[in-house]
C-alpha cells in the first residue's frame, strides 16, 4: 500500500471524494475535453486561497482558463528576454483560445496588495514578491496622498485600483488590444469580499466597483 505524508492525505481523500462525487456527475464532460477547450472567459485573480474563481462563480470544468498570482496583477506588455508567465498565458488565451472575456478580479484582504502598501514604509516583504508587487506602485502612490481616503481603507482602495491599472496594461499588449478594437473580446474588472461572499463589479464608464444583487 502506497504511504502519502500527512500534508497529502487531506488531498488523497479529496481527490477520492472526487472520484465518488463529481466526477461521476460529469464523467461525460470530462471526456468531451480531454482533447481541447473552449473557454469564454479568462479570469486573472489572486492566488489567495480563500478566493477561487471556480467556486465564485459556480462553473464547471472548461468554462474558466484561470490565472492566478500574487495580487491578481496584470504586468505591461514587455517584449525583453525573461519568464513572463501572465503575458504567456495571456497570449494563449486571446490568440490561441480565443477568449471572449477577460475578468481582472481581486478581493478584500489580499495579502500582495499588503504587501505592496507595507513596501512604501520599506517592510520587507520577500525577494520575490516585493519587485512583484511594485506593478502597483503608482496605485499605492496615489492612495497613500489621497488626503480624503483615511488609513484604515487604503489597503481595499489598492485592491481597487490595482484592478483598474491591471486593465490599463491589459491594453498595452498588442493582441488585446487589437481584439478589443474588432468587438471579439471585452475587458472588466470586479473584486470579491471574502468575509461577506459578496461580489462587487467595476462599472466600465464610472470605474466604481458596484455590488452585484442576488
Amino acid at each position: 500500500m502506497t504511504c502519502f505524508a500527512d500534508n497529502a492525505q487531506d488531498l488523497i481523500a479529496g481527490y477520492r471524494r472526487f472520484r465518488q462525487g463529481r466526477y461521476l456527475e460529469a464523467a461525460s464532460l470530462f471526456r468531451t475535453l480531454k482533447d481541447n477547450q473552449t473557454p469564454a472567459t479568462m479570469i486573472i485573480s489572486c492566488a489567495d486561497s480563500r478566493a477561487d474563481p471556480s467556486m465564485i462563480f459556480d462553473a464547471a470544468p472548461g468554462e474558466l482558463f484561470v490565472v492566478r498570482n500574487v495580487g491578481a496583477l496584470v504586468p505591461p506588455f514587455d517584449e525583453t528576454p525573461g519568464l513572463h508567465g501572465v503575458s504567456a498565458a495571456l497570449e494563449f488565451a486571446v490568440t490561441s483560445l480565443k477568449v471572449r472575456q477577460i475578468l481582472v478580479m481581486g478581493h478584500g484582504g489580499c495579502g500582495g496588495m499588503a504587501a505592496c502598501l507595507a513596501a512604501a514604509t520599506h517592510q520587507p516583504v520577500g525577494h520575490f514578491i516585493a519587485p512583484w508587487v511594485e506593478i502597483a506602485s503608482s496605485v499605492r502612490k496615489t492612495v497613500i496622498e489621497d488626503a480624503s481616503i483615511p488609513e484604515k481603507e487604503r489597503l481595499e482602495a489598492i485592491e481597487h485600483g490595482a484592478v483598474g491599472l491591471s486593465l490599463e496594461n491589459l491594453m498595452t499588449f498588442p493582441f488585446v488590444r487589437e481584439a478589443v478594437a474588432n468587438g471579439t473580446l471585452n475587458l472588466d474588472g470586479a473584486w470579491f469580499s471574502i468575509g461577506r461572499g459578496e461580489l462587487h463589479w467595476r462599472n466600465r464608464t464610472t470605474a466604481r466597483f458596484e455590488t452585484v444583487m442576488t
